[in-house]
């Protein structure tokens, strides 16, 4: 299944003043994949060190000599490495710290090696005070589950072709438009954990996708061990067992767990959030660009890493997702949580920046996201209804004098008193759309 990321590794791999790669992301959602499918194709051969399959390599590390510490890893996995020819992958490098140390090195001393490193808890070495991080000398791209568009690509590529070739440019009809909805409630039931789509394209069964998708929420609670104290460790399955039911509501600990106390919860809200298992919204005042400088740290909202996850650890009715408006499954929850992920996906792979939403009087009006297209800040509210109850969204364009608003739902792609209205499966596109929709170029 082909990762649209592979584009920018492609990039990269071309680039004159590369530096070794860091492929950041949650458990699961295909990095190493990638990175070997990557090398396969890109390269005339890829080696993998795996710390965690091969710990003694470790021993390869205690050099700080690029070339010392090829030699002894064309040794340990019997493969040549040539320098322009090779992809060198340490997969796990958590698992071994002192690889992450050396990536320095090999920018200085072999430059024109290509080297990219991943791990599944590579966040924490990332943030740990014993090591020092080498700035300067390696870069990032963030790899998340499957896009809508990844997973019609995978599933449906003729859907996807056509989706693409009319999101901008052409008007949907009336049919494509319900069978693009139906699409889309497939991907909400199905997700983008990688696992979850090969199970449902192997048995063309949505119950199979659920059954990994139950596995894989297992196997993060599994994980909690591996980076959490004893005590931190009944924090951490208390937020993450309570988080489906959460999002999309600013937070507030007392509905976490009546008896325990904040300065409890917090650090371990910080140790899932590090995972990527769960991401913070934040709430933002607005009041210019750069959003992110007026982010309100203390408000904040909660989404789960991928809405297929999200849906299974809700227990959803799957009966909900065949029948009713998108918008009611959950309560409004599992929309919010679909165009979240959109919105991430559809910012820059080198940063890992918040969402923001838009709060006033902490909770009297509110709007879902906050995205800025040419410096200007557009409002998203996901919800149905006529475009004049948009009670909230109506106020904020009033107050920051904002050129457009958006409403997300299940209605056609129309432009009405100043909201664009964009059906789910047009998220992908939403800032191409908002940008024809300020030019006046848009044929709604």
């Amino acid at each position: 299944m082909k990762r649209f990321l592979e584009k920018e590794l492609i990039f990269w791999k071309n680039k004159k003043d590369r530096l070794p790669l860091l492929l950041r992301g949650a458990r699961q959602v295909g990095k190493s994949y990638l990175v070997e499918y990557f090398g396969k194709n890109h390269f005339d051969n890829v080696v993998v060190v795996d710390f965690e399959r091969r710990p003694e390599i470790k021993k390869a590390f205690q050099s700080r000599e690029p070339s010392e510490i090829i030699k002894q890893i064309e040794i340990a996995l019997q493969q040549k490495i040539v320098y322009g020819k090779t992809l060198l992958f340490f997969d796990e490098i958590q698992e071994c710290p002192e690889a992450f140390i050396s990536l320095r090195y090999f920018k200085e001393l072999v430059p024109e090696l290509h080297v990219i490193a991943a791990g599944s808890l590579m966040e924490f070495l990332l943030n740990h005070e014993k090591y020092s991080f080498p700035v300067g000398r390696v870069e990032f791209l963030y790899l998340r589950p499957f896009s809508f568009l990844e997973f019609l690509q995978a599933v449906a590529p003729m859907v996807a072709e056509r989706l693409r070739a009319c999101a901008t440019s052409e008007k949907i009809l009336p049919l494509e438009h319900e069978e693009l909805l139906k699409w889309v409630r497939q991907y909400l039931f199905v997700g983008g954990m990688p696992a979850a789509i090969t199970a449902f394209l192997t048995a063309n069964s949505l119950y199979e996708s659920q059954i990994v998708h139950q596995r894989i929420i297992q196997s993060y609670q599994s994980d909690f061990g591996k980076y959490a104290t004893h005590a931190q460790h009944r924090y951490l399955q208390m937020i993450f067992q309570k988080a489906p039911v959460i999002v999309g509501h600013v937070l507030k600990y007392i509905h976490i767990d009546r008896e325990s106390r904040s300065r409890d919860l917090k650090p371990a809200l910080s140790l899932l959030e590090q995972t990527g298992l769960l991401l913070r919204v934040f709430a933002t005042s607005a009041a210019g660009v750069p959003l992110h400088a007026h982010v309100k740290d203390h408000r904040f909202k909660l989404l789960y890493l991928d809405v297929g996850l999200l849906q299974t650890a809700c227990q959803a009715d799957a009966t909900d997702f065949f029948e009713k408006d998108i918008l009611q499954i959950n309560s409004g929850i599992i929309a919010e949580q679909f165009v979240g992920q959109e919105l991430l996906t559809a910012d820059s792979p080198h940063l890992n920046r918040s969402l923001l939403f838009w709060e006033k009087d902490e909770g009297n009006a509110e709007v879902d996201y906050l995205i800025t297209v040419d410096a200007q800040i557009i409002p998203i509210e996901v919800k149905a209804g006529a475009t004049g109850s948009l009670r909230s969204l109506h106020s904020f364009m009033k107050m920051k004098n904002s050129p457009l608003g958006i409403r997300i739902s299940e209605l056609p792609l129309s432009l009405e008193e100043g909201v664009l209205s964009v059906p789910f499966y047009l998220v992908p596109f939403i800032k191409d759309l908002v940008l024809l929709a300020l030019s006046n170029k848009l044929k709604a």
